[in-house]
């Protein structure tokens, strides 16, 4: 099925860049671009497309208050939101996700990480941008047994005070480097080139881990290494 994907953005070359790039990808499709949130919300609501990917700051009505309307509580057939915003403040993160954003992604993420983001979105999954789910996750661990995903408010290893669940299978040592740098933010890419491995590699590496972890995606195989111990204070080796 291909998906289909609004894009509101106030600036015309960055809704040219999201479009060239998703347009590209042979299962997605971009059927709509609006310059202001108000517009976001009337055209979202009149083609119903699979992902909507917002910016903030916009004129009208800001990203935020239009993932609100358009996914947040009380919102009847909520829709798959997904923001872009070259701001990652804390705030703007959490408002986000509580208003029903499945994803937060930085503008200067890689081409790679958007349709990512987009396909999870449709898919009813979530992405977060990895600089930005480092620092929650490093953040939160500490001091919250039992981290839950922020977007899905699910627990992500047992419940509120227990620890992190010990694996069905033992990790591999490559697997444990895929989880360490997983929880230091880095994409698929850059996995790749610091193993020194192929894409493919990597994508197996993954797959077996959270098969291993029952993670549902790399939020939650981070918030495993961080919880476990497996990576420092610093995103570093234990």
């Amino acid at each position: 099925m291909t998906i289909r994907v609004l894009i509101a953005d106030d600036q015309p070359m960055v809704r040219a860049a999201f479009r060239m790039i998703l347009d590209s990808q042979p299962d997605i499709q971009v059927v709509a671009e609006v310059a202001d949130g108000a517009a976001a919300v009337s055209e979202a609501r009149r083609v119903r497309p699979d992902v909507c990917l917002l910016d903030i700051r916009m004129p009208e009505l800001d990203g935020l208050e239009a993932t609100r309307l358009l996914a947040g509580p009380g919102v009847p057939e909520p829709m798959n939101v997904l923001i872009a915003t070259t701001f990652d403040l804390d705030e703007y993160v959490y408002t986000a996700l509580r208003n029903g954003a499945c994803g937060f992604l930085l503008k200067d993420g890689a081409p790679g990480l958007l349709t990512e983001a987009v396909r999870a979105a449709a898919a009813g999954n979530s992405l977060i941008s990895p600089s930005i789910t480092v620092r929650l996750l490093a953040h939160m661990a500490p001091h919250r047994p039992g981290l839950r995903d922020g977007a899905a408010g699910k627990p992500v290893r047992g419940g509120e005070g227990q620890g992190p669940a010990r694996p069905a299978e033992p990790l591999t040592q490559r697997e444990l480097d895929v989880v360490r740098l997983v929880a230091r933010g880095r994409t698929n890419e850059e996995l790749a080139a610091e193993l020194y491995v192929t894409l493919s590699t990597v994508k197996t590496h993954l797959a077996n881990v959270q098969r291993k972890l029952a993670a549902r995606n790399r939020v939650e195989i981070a918030a495993w290494a961080w919880e476990s111990g497996v990576c420092g204070s610093d995103g570093s080796s234990a």
